[in-house]
């Protein structure tokens, strides 16, 4: 009797037959036809953007991420376009949702899914602010307060931070007038920050979940996504402030290890210029106040 043979131990994983064109159109028919199933209410409740916001997103993806055009696989069968990755990518951050839950509508994978949602957001910004700062990338914010000048503009922070001159950071024990005063401006100020943190935590759910599972990058790169869209919002609004001037980007002017460069990294981290610029800015708050 000849034996039966070994079950092989590697098995070839099934491929399921999803039907991207049809998700297509279905997705046309719900959300971008003249005679959508879902209104413009539906769409801002789902999506957190007007239609006209969210097709700006998709236009500007499509034309500068090759990730978001339309491609063929080997079989010659069509991948996702730009509109399906975008509107994958947006509704995970708007709800919260993990990438494998999107496959029972969008018929997408889990793995397209975040990849959508990572490359989404990583187009939007791929430089660290200080690497920006000391290469020269980004423009300096130079100002003066109490007759002394400052190259740099500063960031509001709490004592867990080193002593940077663009650091400001409230006094740990105040006993003066003005340092009391000037300790209580300053910690009002971050509750202001953290308030709008509360907005975009509401608005992109995203924000709120547990966030050990993702990378630094992917981290920051998320919240310039969930910042830059909440003030598309606002602009589309038309409460925004100032007006968007599109600018073509900076260039790096000092290469790292010159000596330029490292002049940079020394201003930046000069410990008496952050204590001198809060100094400066107790006194000009203080006065101001007694002025009044």
């Amino acid at each position: 009797m000849i034996p039966p043979e070994p079950t092989p131990l590697l098995t070839r994983r099934a491929t399921l037959n999803r039907d991207r064109e049809e998700e297509y159109r279905r997705l046309v028919h719900d959300y971008f036809a003249d005679n959508c199933v879902y209104q413009p209410n539906n769409f801002k409740g789902r999506f957190r953007l007007r239609k006209n916001v969210f097709q700006r997103i998709v236009n500007a993806m499509e034309i500068r991420c090759e990730y978001f055009q339309m491609w063929y696989d080997a079989r010659g069968k069509r991948g996702f376009i730009g509109l399906q990755k975008c509107v994958v990518a947006i509704k995970l951050m708007a709800l919260g949702e993990l990438p494998d839950s999107i496959d029972d509508y969008m018929i997408m994978s889990e793995r397209t899914a975040r990849e959508s949602s990572n490359n989404d957001v990583n187009i939007l910004d791929q430089s660290p602010i200080f690497q920006d700062i000391l290469t020269g990338k980004a423009l300096d914010a130079p100002f003066t307060v109490n007759g002394h000048e400052y190259k740099f503009g500063y960031y509001l922070t709490d004592g867990t931070y080193p002593l940077y001159s663009m650091f400001l950071k409230a006094f740990r024990h105040a006993i003066e007038p003005r340092d009391k005063f000037f300790k209580r401006i300053q910690e009002g100020a971050r509750k202001d920050m953290e308030r709008t943190f509360g907005v975009l935590k509401v608005k992109w759910h995203i924000v709120e979940h547990a966030a050990r599972a993702y990378e630094l990058d992917t981290l920051r790169d998320i919240m310039y996504a969930c910042i830059i869209m909440h003030n598309m919002v606002i602009e589309d609004k038309r409460r925004n402030i100032t007006e968007y001037s599109p600018t073509e980007p900076g260039h790096i002017q000092f290469q790292p290890g010159t000596t330029k460069y490292l002049h940079r990294v020394v201003d930046i981290q000069d410990q008496r210029k952050h204590k001198k610029l809060r100094e400066d800015l107790k006194d000009h708050i203080y006065d101001g106040i007694e002025v009044e």
